[in-house]
């Protein structure tokens, strides 16, 4: 299994100063937040995509970008693109940019996103939020495939064979479709013989994991092979050498971040009780010791069978010291634990990146 860290670039106000740091300091950290995960052996870094001061990153390719001429070994994605409100054709020109840059380790998850700020900014009605977001990433798919598109859909001008460069230069971008808990969106990923990359955000550990039996079924059906049908989760997470601790410590940010959601889609935050439930054994909130975390990641394998497993700490302004120091005990300890059990097999090797087919300038595989 591989391990990893997802983030979003946080600005929020500190939970006891009301303070923060600056939109600027926060890009800033995600890179050093990619240098310390690749330090700790830690496999992937995903970087999500918002549009609002809490959380600056708006374009997370040229994040990564930098992050790439800076590390060497480390897988650099998205986590996830918000597809509908975006150009696939630019974002394929993005991000098989950072693949050249990083020598090939670059990844993408589209996602319809769970934040709407993004349609009003760019002009796009909500009522189209499904429409969009299945012409985009038909496109994105194609382009991913084919070097000249041609492809006809009904949210963009019709594309006659036109070359889109640069080329990823080992094969197609590994696309992972990002999935909430809509059973339809769990079959959509199956349809389209995509990877599925979803979270347990609460709740209980193996919260929604029917979803993982659904996604496997549908697979089933429309003739996917293996290397189709593999599960990323992400959870939010935080470490200390100390269990309590860690719980004691990461609660006020926690109970931030949910404050700040709640205002913006209409519901109340965790009381302190339901913190408690969901942090404990068989929790899905992966907060606590190396030891536990490590536990609950094999919980969670025996009910979703996934083959990455990230945690997002940056949320409620988290220290940068804190947050960096949790990386570290996820890479150095969690990690180690957890492969003991599981293996270390990359998902490069189920996937078969390898040797998937590269894209001539004919747009013909080779």
């Amino acid at each position: 299994m591989e391990l990893g860290i997802g983030a979003f670039g946080d600005a929020s106000r500190d939970p006891r100063t009301g303070t923060r740091i600056s939109e600027a300091q926060a890009v800033r950290n995600v890179v050093e937040s990619i240098v310390v995960a690749e330090q700790a052996g830690l496999d992937w870094f995903g970087l999500g995509e918002h549009h609002v001061p809490d959380f600056p990153v708006s374009a997370a390719a040229p994040v990564l970008a930098a992050a790439a001429q800076v590390t060497n070994r480390i897988k650099l994605s998205s986590a996830v693109t918000v597809l509908s409100t975006d150009d696939p054709v630019r974002i394929y020109e993005q991000y098989s940019t950072v693949d050249a840059i990083s020598n090939g380790r670059v990844e993408m998850i589209p996602g319809r996103g769970s934040s709407i700020e993004s349609y009003p900014l760019f002009g796009y009605d909500l009522q189209d939020y499904d429409r969009l977001f299945a012409d985009k990433l038909d496109l994105l798919l194609e382009v991913n495939r084919s070097a000249h598109v041609t492809w006809e859909g009904t949210t963009r001008p019709t594309l006659t064979g036109q070359y889109v460069p640069p080329r990823a230069e080992h094969g197609q971008i590994p696309i992972w479709l990002g999935v909430g808990g809509n059973p339809n969106s769990v079959i959509r990923a199956a349809s389209l013989g995509l990877p599925m990359a979803t979270g347990v955000l609460g709740g209980s550990a193996t919260r929604s994991s029917t979803n993982a039996q659904l996604y496997r079924h549908a697979a089933q059906q429309f003739g996917n092979t293996p290397e189709q049908t593999l599960i990323m989760l992400g959870s939010p997470g935080f470490l200390m050498q100390d269990g309590r601790q860690a719980r004691e410590a990461w609660w006020p940010h926690w109970r931030q971040f949910m404050k700040t959601v709640g205002e913006q889609r209409g519901f109340l935050p965790p009381d302190r009780a339901s913190y408690e439930r969901d942090t404990a054994a068989g929790g899905g909130l992966l907060i606590g010791s190396p030891e536990e975390i490590a536990e609950r990641i094999l919980l969670m394998h025996e009910h979703w069978g996934h083959v990455r497993q990230y945690i997002h700490i940056d949320m409620g302004a988290v220290p940068q010291k804190d947050l960096l120091h949790a990386i570290e005990l996820f890479g150095t300890e969690v990690r180690p634990l957890v492969q003991r059990e599981l293996g270390n097999t990359s998902v490069d090797q189920l996937i078969g990146r390898a040797s998937m087919p590269a894209v001539s300038v004919s747009g013909a595989a080779s």
